[in-house]
């Protein structure tokens, strides 16, 4: 069953902060990682592993394996995927004729059916007790519509799976708040983030189906598409946000949001 379900960045920056928002940041994931001990799964839903333009991906392979390091942070090892729900996902998103993949990678089972682990899943998973993973993947050139539905087939799934499982979305956001950072400055990031900031906080997130492509590609995020997944899994479900916290040490914002089903 689903119980919880965290935003969650991916960031060096909140492995070692150096500002008090930051800081604050990182409280709010190792409470997220305090809930989420008694989860038995983890589904995780990553910008940063195999990258599609069209499709998403749901990681098929038995185990994954990586690592991560910042700075004298050094973490991350070999992870037992839940194949049963993983496959679960797929099929019956294929069933509603949406565009998912399949992905395996090496052998089809064993220790060589194994994905490398990316940034975007290790980061999280730093403030977790291990537990084996589902890896899903978003896609940047889906209807925004199939997003959410996608989210809403995979909230029907994980509710009525036999094992406690815990969502994360792992999500950055605006990467344009700095004329000196690698994307340059936009006056579209600090206006994304603050609207992004204040859906979550609500815990209403349809008015991102409202959000102009000008925004997006200007603003430069790496959020926006998880965050459709994440309103279709809460579509129709009461729900609460019981923490949420944002910081931009750098040039691009990071929060941090636990939301607790009802």
């Amino acid at each position: 069953m689903l119980r919880d379900i965290a935003v969650m960045p991916h960031g060096d920056e909140v492995l070692i902060p150096e500002d008090k928002d930051t800081a604050h940041l990182r409280k709010v994931m190792e409470n997220i990682g305090e809930r989420m001990k008694d989860e038995e799964i983890y589904v995780v839903i990553t910008p940063h592993n195999i990258r599609i333009d069209d499709h998403i991906g749901v990681i098929l392979t038995e185990y994954a394996y990586g690592f991560w390091k910042y700075k004298n942070v050094r973490f991350g090892g070999l992870y037992k995927c839940d194949r049963q729900l993983a496959r679960e996902i797929y099929e019956k998103s294929k069933k509603a004729q949406l565009p998912v993949v399949g992905i395996n990678f090496g052998a089809l089972e064993g220790k060589l059916s194994r994905i490398h682990l990316d940034w975007g899943t290790l980061i999280p998973l730093y403030f977790l007790p291990k537990k084996p993973l589902v890896i899903l993947t978003p896609a940047r050139k889906i209807k925004r519509e199939k997003l959410v539905e996608f989210g809403q087939i995979l909230g029907k799934i994980l509710e009525k799976y036999p094992k406690k499982i815990g969502l994360i979305v792992s999500a950055d956001h605006a990467h344009a708040h700095m004329e000196d950072g690698p994307y340059g400055f936009s006056p579209q990031a600090a206006i994304y983030d603050e609207k992004v900031m204040r859906y979550l906080k609500t815990g209403e997130l349809s008015p991102l189906l409202d959000f102009s492509e000008k925004m997006i590609e200007e603003a430069k995020p790496d959020s926006y598409w998880q965050l459709l997944i994440l309103h279709g899994v809460l579509k129709n479900r009461m729900h609460q946000v019981e923490e949420c916290a944002y910081a931009r040490p750098t040039y691009f914002g990071m929060a941090a949001c636990l939301i607790k089903l009802q």
